[in-house]
């Protein structure tokens, strides 16, 4: 089989009961384009869940990395484009940490760029009947900290996969008490993914 491919979603946080970003993966094919897809369930913790990945990268030797988190809010799935090296969390990570502007690799570039195609991704996603848009901006929270971290271990490992982020949408659950916050059922925001997935290793 062709090396595998990584896709990471979130445990939940925040009070929240589930998270968005692991209702959609866990709803991914084991198989995609004759490669085995690999999922992983990361702790909302900076540090922890960036070093989880990193780990599984230099194991399996992935050709392609899509990490996914939750952005309550947004109406569609959202490939972003960059990630930056610092920390700012609004609330508490699942550990009780609250980093204010720390560098998340001390002495690390500033920030990385998606090596996703991340216009293609987009474009693949609305071809299925998902809508998406590119983001410029992952936040500053867990989110943005694993982005960071698997573009980082891809540059100094010498990894060579496409790597990058995606943020879902908040599931219908989640809004029954909000009813006017955007939402995406589950399945939907997962066949968006596939649909990327595919587009990063074709195009």
């Amino acid at each position: 089989m062709e090396r595998p491919i990584i896709v990471t979603g979130f445990e939940p946080f925040g009070g929240e009961k589930s998270n968005a970003s692991w209702e959609a993966v866990r709803l991914l094919p084991d198989e995609v384009c004759g490669r085995e897809v690999i999922k992983l369930k990361l702790p909302v913790v900076f540090g922890a869940s960036g070093d989880m990945v990193a780990g599984a990268m230099r194991e399996a030797a992935p050709a392609v990395v899509v990490s996914v988190g939750e952005a309550g809010g947004r109406t569609c799935l959202t490939p972003e484009r960059v990630a930056v090296n610092r920390m700012d969390a609004r609330i508490p990570d699942n550990d009780g940490a609250r980093p204010q502007g720390e560098p998340i690799v001390c002495g690390g570039p500033d920030a990385y760029l998606a090596t996703l195609p991340v216009a293609d991704l987009a474009s693949a996603s609305c071809a299925a009947g998902v809508p998406a848009k590119v983001s410029d901006t992952a936040g500053l929270y867990v989110c943005n900290q694993v982005m960071y971290r698997v573009l980082h271990e891809a540059d100094v490992c010498g990894i060579e996969a496409r790597c990058g982020f995606v943020h879902v949408p908040y599931t219908p659950a989640q809004t029954v008490s909000r009813p006017d916050v955007a939402c995406l059922p589950s399945d939907l925001a997962s066949a968006g993914l596939a649909a990327m997935i595919e587009a990063a290793l074709v195009s």
